[in-house]
């Protein structure tokens, strides 16, 4: 309904997310949740709510990629024979309730009522989650009972160093369902890197959810390739077909009916507009006062303005860390220059982006002058196509704020 409302692309990338503010933690909902049951948790008169907003990590787990979101020394099993599986067969492992993988690994954990964090080993199985009281040991006498997946969620912490003095800034929460506000009962939880957190709450979601997950993902690709009504060309929207030719040169408008004469104007159009083209690339630099040289890109959905790396970093983490993530923003250090943030490999990456001039022209490069950009929209648009120096094509960018 949302994605109707708005008028959005229907794509698998959009979420609702249940955020918790006073507590830092936030979620997306399953396309299978019932949006009314999560908010009858919520406390009367707290701060919770419902964000839209893209999450481009949201199926991952379900696209094979050549960087796998279970590392190999993270995953076990009782027959010990998950090595040298393929992603695909790793997932359908975990999907098959016959089977037993495991997830295990270090974790720091905040023990109730003390501001200490103490490292233990975990291990997550379809029963629970455990931990050893005995180093490594897996010693059914050395496993402790920690928390139960058919009762909980697990939540994003999303300043987890402000809120609860984390070790690092990749720390998660498992949340009862019984408890509907305040610390107590909260279950906090800190990796040491993005990728382990990252394996840990897609366990999470497997061994919670099982086939029901991968159902909702085989509907929203369902969904996706139903609209057939779209042209095969993607940006023509489908009262493109319904359009007539207009002469507007007179008082009046008239419909031109002359297929010949129609034909015609639209070459003259499409020379106008080679010519707007050409001389936007012409404009002259910004010190010669040329207002749209230097704000053309203003109007781009990728375009971030004045933000801070910090708040970059949380933008992109927050819509997915999938390769080609991005925005464009003003660089803080060079007021000049600007800032392609990337994401690659579940770590974001940042470039700067220097306007020079030769001749009395103006461009924008990354590479020194190498590569040369009539402007940041032509740049952006060539790393959509071509990788150049770039780890990965721009494939995604990041929404300004949520619809």
């Amino acid at each position: 309904m949302l994605v109707q409302k708005t008028h959005a692309l229907h794509d698998e990338s959009w979420s609702l997310v249940e955020r918790h503010q006073h507590l830092a933690l936030e979620r997306c909902l399953e396309d299978h949740e019932s949006v009314v049951e999560v908010q009858a948790t919520w406390p009367i008169g707290g701060d919770s709510r419902f964000v839209f907003r893209k999450n481009f990590a949201k199926y991952e787990l379900f696209k094979s990629s050549p960087q796998s979101l279970f590392p190999e020394v993270m995953v076990s099993s009782c027959l010990d024979a998950n090595k040298g599986m393929s992603h695909s067969e790793l997932i359908q492992n975990f999907l098959n309730s016959g089977s037993c993988p495991e997830i295990q690994g270090f974790l720091h954990l905040k023990e109730v009522g003390r501001k200490v964090w103490k490292r233990f080993y975990f291990s997550l199985r379809r029963s629970g989650l455990y931990y050893s009281t005995k180093g490594t040991s897996k010693d059914p006498r050395h496993l402790q009972y920690f928390a139960d997946l058919n009762e909980s969620n697990v939540y994003f912490i999303t300043q987890g160093k402000k809120h609860y003095g984390t070790p690092t800034e990749f720390s998660f929460c498992i949340k009862p369902y019984k408890v509907r506000s305040g610390m107590k009962g909260l279950k906090l939880f800190c990796s040491e890197d993005e990728q382990s957190r990252t394996c840990w709450m897609a366990a999470f979601r497997l061994f919670k959810y099982g086939v029901q997950l991968y159902r909702n993902y085989q509907q929203s690709q369902s969904r996706r390739s139903h609209q057939s009504w779209i042209s095969t060309t993607p940006l023509r929207s489908m009262s493109d077909n319904t359009l007539v030719a207009m002469d507007f040169s007179g008082c009046t408008g008239r419909v031109i009916e002359n297929p010949n004469e129609a034909l015609t104007v639209a070459l003259e159009e499409a020379q106008s507009w080679r010519k707007k083209t050409s001389h936007r690339y012409s404009l002259p630099t910004p010190c010669q006062g040329s207002p749209l040289s230097t704000a053309i890109h203003r109007t781009q959905p990728w375009f971030h303005g004045r933000i801070s790396r910090e708040d970059t970093q949380r933008l992109i983490i927050q819509q997915g860390l999938v390769d080609g993530v991005f925005l464009v923003r003003e660089s803080q250090r060079n007021p000049k220059g600007y800032v392609l943030s990337l994401c690659h490999l579940q770590k974001v990456k940042h470039y700067l982006i220097l306007p020079s001039e030769e001749e009395g022209q103006l461009y924008f490069t990354m590479d020194d002058g190498q590569t040369r950009f009539a402007d940041l929209i032509q740049l952006v648009e060539f790393h959509q196509i071509n990788r150049g120096i770039l780890p990965c094509k721009l494939r995604h960018y990041c929404t300004c704020v949520a619809l």
